[in-house]
C-alpha cells in the first residue's frame, strides 16, 4: 500500500449530511458533474499522477469491496488530480472485473486521463449514491458510478490546495 494514498484511506464516511456544512462545501461535496471539469474551472490544466494501478485477488486489500458485487478480481486505480501540478485530489477507483467487459475495458488504459473525461463522456453513466467522508480537518467522498448498469466505486479526497477550501476561507 502507497503512503500516499494512506490520507484517502483514512476516511470515515458518514451515514448522513453532517450538519453545519456550508453551501459552498455541499457544493463540491454533492456535485453530481464531472469533479475534473470543476477543476478545469480553476487552473489552466488538469493533469494525472497514478499512484497505482492493477487488478487485485483478494476483497481484504479493497476496502469498498462491500459496495460492489463479488468478484473474482478488482481492478485498482489509485491516482493524484492535480490542477497546474498542484496536488489537489487522491482517487481512488475500484472496479469488479465482471464491470470491464465491452467499451468498459477502455477503464484499464486510460492511462493520464482523468478518470471523469471518460465516465461523464458515457450517456449510459448513473449514480447510486454519494456519501460525504471526513479525515481530520480533510473532506472527501465516496460514490457508486454505473456504466451501462455496470458497477465501480469511486472515493475521492480532497486535499489542502484543493479550491474547495479556498473556497471556504
Amino acid at each position: 500500500m502507497s503512503d500516499a494514498l494512506s490520507p484517502l484511506r483514512a476516511l470515515r464516511f458518514e451515514a448522513t449530511i453532517p450538519e453545519g456544512l456550508s453551501a459552498s462545501l455541499l457544493d463540491w461535496l454533492l456535485l453530481e458533474d464531472s469533479m475534473t471539469k470543476r477543476f478545469e474551472q480553476y487552473c489552466s490544466r488538469v493533469s494525472v499522477r497514478i499512484v497505482r494501478e492493477g487488478f487485485f485477488d483478494s476483497r481484504a486489500d479493497i476496502p469498498e469491496a462491500d459496495l460492489l458485487p463479488e468478484a473474482k478480481r478488482y481492478w485498482l486505480r489509485e491516482i493524484m488530480l492535480c490542477g497546474d501540478d498542484e496536488p489537489w485530489l487522491l482517487g481512488r477507483t475500484i472496479v469488479p472485473e465482471s464491470t470491464l467487459e465491452g467499451p468498459e475495458l477502455a477503464l484499464q488504459q486510460l492511462g493520464t486521463t482523468p478518470l471523469g473525461r471518460y465516465l461523464f463522456s458515457a450517456s449510459s453513466l448513473t449514480r447510486d449514491f454519494i456519501e460525504i467522508g471526513r479525515n481530520e480537518e480533510l473532506w472527501g467522498r465516496r460514490s457508486r458510478l454505473r456504466l451501462a448498469g455496470k458497477p465501480l466505486v469511486l472515493t475521492e479526497l480532497f486535499l489542502p490546495a484543493s479550491p474547495l477550501y479556498v473556497e471556504e476561507k
